[in-house]
Order: structure tokens, then C-alpha cells, then sequence
């Protein structure tokens, strides 16, 4: 089910929650919805879901213009963050929940239903906790149990709210290698909601980054990552070093460092700002011509990563880097002694309200 979010703006008094959104979501695809609090996420979830009405534009499930639908009427699978399971009942019992309510003309006989309800708890590996409560499971298999109870109805569309964002780190890798699993398996149009960059990066098909009510950019985890399209979804997607200068005919300038931006081959005497990852900064320990002089002041080995700290001689600046433990240890060094730094790649923005 493909799914066409048009024009879609909310407002809350004189809060603009969601202004002019427009996404289209191919069938089969997860896309995650990633920003910071009161960016507008779950908002759009919610509109999407039925839950809350849109103060203009349109949503379309497929052909289908279903924006005054009733959400029941929608056939989508919503999973919160809190699971919602009903306390007083047994695993089976809750993800049968959905099945056993369906007016009597599309519910399924009673074997039907334990038939696909057994099918759903094989599939969240749950079998030996059929006949449990929810106070007697974890985290993680409540969880569990919440997405399989959206899935029993056999939704068009799955929704998820910050899925698993109440589990610890652990179990929240575990479930997110487990519905990319699942999604793959069963092919569902589904959107989640998360902040968390690393569960969007790991899990998504695309990623729709969002920032105060807009959408900021589209793109698979490779595209927004490597190749952000505004400093916000740089700095919102993992670490950033800054370079602030001036730009002088397709190269940004500050004291003796100079590097090319040649999409800003016209502009002369602009201030600006590149912006580089910790992976694209490359360090020697030999001068070379546009490498800046810093000092190592923090060194941090996790795994085959090692992540330093760096003050730029020349502004003070703090840099970050990470190299492979072979670079690393090829350089051979130690916290206070110099190295010369250059980015190897850099993305050039002239902000706004910018001044050096």
C-alpha cells in the first residue's frame, strides 16, 4: 500500500506543529520519521493513523483519498512505545484482541483465530509464553507482543511510536535487527517514529528528517548521513567539525587554511561554514600545504575505532577524528603532540544568522 501525505499543515492555538508536509511512501517500504522533540513526528503519525485531523491537505492510502476516513475504517496497525497491552490478559488473549472484536460478519471462526494467533506468536518467538500476562514479560517481549497484535488484523499500513524507545540499548538493537527481519518478510508499508539517529540509520529504508513542523530532507540513511542537505541535519545526524570563514572565489579561507568550494565559485568575501565528519578528517604528522596545526589533548579506543580530540593551534577550536586502530597506531600517538589536520571531505553552507 503506497501511502501520499499532500499539503498536510497542524496547528495548535498559535502553534504550527506541521507546515506544508508532502512525502510519498512507496508500498512495501519502512520509512522512519527522525527529529528532535516537537519537530512534528508523531504529529504526522497520528494524522496518518486517523488519531488527529489535519488543519489542511490530504491524505491517500494507494488511489484512495481516505482523509475524513475513520481510523477503524483505515485498517492500520499502531504500536506505542508503551506497548498499551491489556493487563488482565494473557499473551494469546491480547494479540487475538483485535480478531475477536470485528463485527460479526468479518470475524473469523474461532479456530481461524487461534490458528493465525498461534502463526503470530511463532513468528515473535514467543511460543512458550502464550499463556503469561504481561506483568510476567520484559521489555523487550511485551514489545513484542504489541507488534504482533497490530499485525493479527492484517493491517494496510503499520505505525509505530518511538517503538522501542523504553527498552535499554541491548534489547533495542535485538528488536530492531528483529523488524527489519519481520518487514522483509511480510512487506507492509510501515512508518515509525524515533529521535534516536542510530535506530533510524540501522532500520530505514529512507528517512524523512523533520525539524520544527518541516521536512528538512528525504533520502536513504547513505544520502542524509554522508551527504547532509542543511547544517541542522548535519548536526542532527552524528558528530560535525566546523570550519568558519570567508569565501574567496570557490575557496573558503581562514588565516592560512584554505579549502575548495567551488559551488560557491562567484562569491567573494561571504562568510561561511564547511562542515566535515570525524571519519573525514585526515591527520598526518608531516606539514603539508592547507593542513591546520592541532594538538592530540584525547585519545578514546572503542574496538577498531579510535577517536581523538584536537585543539586547532590557530583558533582553538575543538576537533574530533576517528581512524582505524592501523592509522592510528601508524602515527604513533600520544595525547599533547602535533599533527597537521585537512578534511578530506567538506560540504560548504552560508548560514543566516552566521558571523565569524
Amino acid at each position: 500500500m503506497s501511502i501520499q501525505i499532500r499539503n498536510i499543515s497542524k496547528s495548535f492555538g498559535t502553534f504550527r506543529a506541521l507546515d506544508q508536509i508532502n512525502i510519498d511512501i512507496q508500498t512495501g517500504e519502512l520509512i522512519a520519521l527522525l527529529g528532535p522533540s516537537g519537530s512534528g513526528k508523531t504529529s504526522l503519525l497520528r494524522i496518518i493513523a486517523g488519531l488527529e485531523a489535519a488543519n489542511q491537505g490530504a491524505i491517500l492510502f494507494g488511489d484512495e483519498d481516505i482523509t475524513h476516513v475513520s481510523t477503524k475504517e483505515r485498517k492500520v496497525g499502531f504500536v506505542f512505545q508503551h506497548y498499551a497491552l491489556f493487563r488482565h490478559m494473557t499473551v494469546f488473549d491480547n494479540i487475538a484482541y483485535g480478531l475477536r472484536v470485528r463485527p460479526r460478519k468479518s470475524r473469523p471462526s474461532k479456530p481461524e483465530i487461534e490458528k493465525k494467533v498461534k502463526e503470530l506468536i511463532k513468528l515473535v518467538k514467543l511460543e512458550a509464553f502464550s499463556n503469561r500476562y504481561p506483568s510476567h514479560l520484559s521489555g523487550g517481549q511485551r514489545q513484542r507482543v504489541a507488534l504482533a497484535r497490530a499485525l493479527a488484523v492484517e493491517p494496510k499500513v503499520l505505525l509505530l511510536d518511538e517503538p522501542f524507545g523504553a527498552l535499554d540499548a541491548k534489547v533495542r538493537k535485538d528488536l530492531r535487527r528483529w523488524l527489519r527481519k519481520l518487514h522483509n518478510d511480510y512487506q507492509i508499508t510501515s512508518i515509525f517514529v524515533t529521535h534516536d539517529q542510530e535506530e533510524a540509520l540501522d532500520v530505514a529504508d529512507r528517512i524523512v528528517v523533520m525539524n520544527e513542523g518541516k521536512v528538512e530532507q528525504i533520502g536513504t540513511p547513505e544520502e542524509v548521513y554522508d551527504y547532509p542537505n542543511s547544517p541542522f541535519v548535519y548536526h542532527f545526524l552524528g558528530n560535525v567539525n566546523l570550519f568558519k570563514g570567508r569565501l574567496h572565489n570557490g575557496k573558503l579561507r581562514q588565516g592560512h587554511f584554505e579549502v575548495d568550494a567551488p559551488e560557491f565559485l562567484g562569491a567573494e568575501n561571504t562568510e561561511a561554514v564547511g562542515y566535515v565528519r570525524p571519519h573525514d578528517i585526515n591527520i598526518e604528522r608531516e606539514k603539508s600545504p592547507d593542513a591546520v596545526a592541532a594538538t592530540v589533548i584525547y585519545i578514546h579506543m572503542i574496538g577498531a575505532v579510535v577517536q581523538l580530540e584536537l585543539i586547532r593551534t590557530d583558533t582553538g577550536d575543538v576537533l574530533e577524528a576517528e581512524l582505524t586502530k592501523e592509522h592510528f597506531r601508524s602515527l604513533n600517538l600520544i595525547t599533547g603532540v602535533e599533527v597537521y589536520v585537512k578534511p578530506k571531505q567538506l560540504k560548504v553552507f552560508i548560514p543566516e544568522d552566521y558571523s565569524i
